[in-house]
This record gives C-alpha cells, sequence and structure tokens, in this order.
C-alpha cells in the first residue's frame, strides 16, 4: 500500500470514529439557532470539536502510548484515576448516546419497534466488529467513511443549492461560547484520547512501521480528519442558518437535522440520513467500546480475556443506556462534561507543547488550577448556587462556563517564568 493511500484510509478512519451522534446533530441546530451569527457560532464549535480533538491525535501521534500517558506527569495515581473516568464516561454516555440516536433518526421513523430491541442488536454488531479488532482500521477507512462524506456532502450542497440564502436573525445571546460549550457535547476531545489510541494500537498491530514513521502517518491523519470535520460542520451550520425560517423556536436537534435532510434531498433524504446516522453512530461506539477494551487489556498485561470481559459490559451498558431518549443522554452527560472536558483539553494541550514549556511542576499545577475553577461549571448543573453565585460571577468568563481558562493561561505562564528566572 502506498503512503498516500494509507494516510487517507487512516484519516477517514479517524474521521469516522470521532464523527458519530453528536457531531450530527448538533451544527444544524447551532446553525438554526444562530442565524446571521453562524460564523461566530462555527468558530467556537470548531475550537472544542476539531481544534482541540486534533491536538489530541497529534500529541497521541507524539507519545504513542496509552491514555495513561497523557495524565502521567501529573502523577501515576491521578493518570490511573483520569483514565478509569474517561473510560467510564466514554462508554456510558457517548457510546450509548449514538444507539439512541440511531433508533430516534433512523429506525422508528419506519418501524415500530421499541428502544431496547434496536440498541440490542446495535451493540451486538458493535461487539462483532470490536471482536475483529486487527481489522477495524481497513473496514471503517476504506468502505464506511466514504459513504458517509458522500452523503453528508449531498445534504450540504444541495442544501446550499435550495436555500433561499437569507440569513435570519440569531437567538442566542452569546453565540461564540455557545459553539464553544455545545462542541463540549460532541465528546470529540473525550474521543481524541480515547481512539487516537484505538488508531496508535492498530498501527502497531501491523509491525512494519518504526516510532517516526508512525508518528507521520498520524499526524498527516489527523489533519487530513480535522480539514474534514470543519468542512462538514461549517456547512451543516450554515444549512442549519439558512432554513431557519423553516422551523419553529421550540424544534428539538434532531428534528432540525430530519427537517434538513426532507428539505434538501426530499423523500430520498430520509433514507439517506438513516443510512448516514447508523453508519456514524456505528463507528464511533466501535471506536469507544474498542479504546476501552484495548486499555483494560494493556492493566492486565495484555490479557485477552480482559479485552472480552471489557467489550462485554460495555455493550452491556450500551444497550441499557442506549435505550433511553436522546434528550435525556444529553441532559445527564452536561455535568460529567463540565468536570472532564477542561482537565481533557489542558492534558491535550500540554502533551503537544515542547518539553521545556511543559514540566513535570507546569503539568500539575496547571491541572490543578484548572480543576479548581471548573469546579463552579460543573457544580451549577447539579446543585443551586445561589449564595455564591456574585463571587463565581467575579471570575473572568464564568458567565459562559469557562471560568478556568484564564487561570490556567496565567498558571502556565507564571510557571515557566519562574523556572526560567531559577536557571
Amino acid at each position: 500500500m502506498s503512503k498516500t493511500k494509507e494516510v487517507f484510509i487512516t484519516a477517514f478512519a479517524l474521521f469516522s470514529l470521532l464523527f458519530g451522534a453528536g457531531n450530527l446533530i448538533l451544527p444544524p441546530y447551532l446553525g438554526f439557532k444562530s442565524g446571521e451569527y453562524w460564523i461566530l457560532v462555527a468558530i467556537g464549535f470548531s475550537i472544542t470539536a476539531v481544534f482541540i480533538p486534533v491536538l489530541g491525535v497529534f500529541a497521541h501521534a507524539k507519545l504513542q502510548g496509552t491514555m495513561y500517558d497523557f495524565g502521567k506527569k501529573v502523577s501515576p495515581l491521578f493518570s490511573s484515576i483520569y483514565c478509569f473516568v474517561v473510560y467510564l464516561i466514554a462508554i456510558s454516555l457517548p457510546g450509548p448516546r449514538t444507539a439512541s440516536v440511531t433508533h430516534e433518526m433512523a429506525i422508528a421513523p419506519f418501524f415500530n419497534s421499541n428502544a431496547l430491541l434496536t440498541s440490542t442488536i446495535y451493540f451486538l454488531l458493535v461487539f462483532v466488529f470490536v471482536m475483529n479488532r486487527s481489522k477495524i482500521l481497513d473496514i471503517i477507512g476504506k468502505f464506511l467513511t466514504p459513504l458517509i462524506g458522500v452523503i453528508l456532502l449531498s445534504i450540504i450542497g444541495v442544501g446550499l443549492v435550495t436555500s433561499p440564502f437569507e440569513v435570519s436573525k440569531t437567538i442566542v445571546t452569546s453565540p461564540f461560547s455557545e459553539g464553544i460549550l455545545e462542541g463540549y457535547q460532541t465528546f470529540d476531545a473525550i474521543g481524541a484520547v480515547v481512539v487516537g489510541a484505538v488508531i496508535v494500537i492498530s498501527l502497531n498491530l501491523k509491525k512494519n512501521k518504526t516510532f517516526e514513521e508512525k508518528k507521520d502517518l498520524i499526524t498527516k491523519s489527523g489533519w487530513l480528519a480535522g480539514f474534514g470535520l470543519i468542512v462538514i460542520y461549517a456547512g451543516l451550520i450554515l444549512s442549519g442558518s439558512l432554513f431557519q425560517s423553516e422551523f419553529s423556536f421550540d424544534t428539538s436537534r434532531t428534528d432540525v437535522l430530519i427537517g434538513l435532510s426532507n428539505l434538501t434531498l426530499g423523500h430520498v433524504g430520509s433514507v439517506f440520513l438513516s443510512v448516514l446516522i447508523a453508519l456514524a453512530c456505528f463507528t464511533t461506539a466501535v471506536g469507544v467500546v474498542t479504546g476501552t477494551s484495548d486499555y483494560i487489556k494493556g492493566l492486565f498485561k495484555g490479557s485477552q480475556t480482559a479485552y472480552l470481559l471489557t467489550a462485554v459490559l460495555g455493550c452491556i451498558i450500551g444497550v441499557v443506556v442506549g435505550s433511553y431518549n436522546v434528550g435525556f443522554i444529553i441532559d445527564i452527560a452536561l455535568p460529567a462534561l463540565m468536570f472532564i472536558y477542561p482537565i481533557t483539553i489542558v492534558l491535550i494541550i500540554l502533551n503537544v507543547l515542547p518539553e521545556k514549556y511543559a514540566s513535570i511542576l507546569v503539568f500539575r499545577a496547571v491541572v490543578l488550577i484548572t480543576f479548581l475553577f471548573s469546579i463552579s461549571d460543573f457544580l451549577k448543573y447539579l446543585v443551586p448556587l445561589d449564595d455564591v453565585e456574585y463571587l463565581i460571577g467575579l471570575i473572568p468568563l464564568a458567565k459562559y462556563s469557562l471560568a478556568w481558562v484564564l487561570p490556567a493561561i496565567i498558571t502556565f505562564v507564571l510557571i515557566n517564568i519562574i523556572r526560567k528566572k531559577l536557571k
């Protein structure tokens, strides 16, 4: 296989492993709400749903280990806890959500079946793919992703040609931060540290590449996958804004996407959309369960039994949680995301930076400050914080649920300045 072809196949696989349920239903809805400010929303969304995840892939290219390596500079205990929490969230929320979205948008409109039946069949198929571990990259990269891309580009292309091209007024107060926070719901930063490891292990199974060759392949694939994601997201957000007048203001995320496909591709669009959703969601679920199983297998010194039992458990969780509706899963996911996402973003960025700027002290200080200043962001989704709301409001960007950003940056700069002066 030529190097160019291998880069494209790996990029396609990476794109497909990242592009799942949230990536489909969130952008059109964001465009619908943002109206004239769709560009600001698209930029904000791309930061957390493309830029940070691609940096996560680059970090994997640099480390070429497991997710444990992302946090080991803070401490071995922290890294172990972080990995456990991330994988637990991954197999409990974004993985099962793909089955829920598939049922609501690809099965329920055509068949009178219940969600539990859909999630059961769905995760049985996921289990089959996960157990064929060595073939995942080729199957997804060669066959599934190109089909996903063709259907997506058809919806976007026809939509841009047939729309009135009149962008309506926005119905959001902070388009940029809205895009950033909605990007959290794609789970792509978490997805990057999970499926990035899947890519690394898949390449290791081939046993014919040096460290530098794998780094080059993963880096180039990351750039390509990121470019593809930006094109798709921007197109879906713009399409949602152009067709805003076709929907009522209380329209749900899934209804906007269904309506958009019907408006662009007609009744045939429903069929195409169903195939698209099933494929996009399925590949992500495979990536999540495979990544979790790979990690547990590594903890037990390459035990195939550990891999099998984790895959079974992951699929059982998927069946149960995936039988609930999409809105419910999104709602319960938000506190978990506000807790783990800031730490994940910081770890990704620190692991990409040159070693001289990312010492052990920098890792520990920045992660600690990020955790402390993000507490209010996730607690407010669990308990009322009326008594301290005024104090929280004094923190820059706190009202946008980004209270951790400036303290983390300041800590990073100060620690590096102090270290430089002490040398």
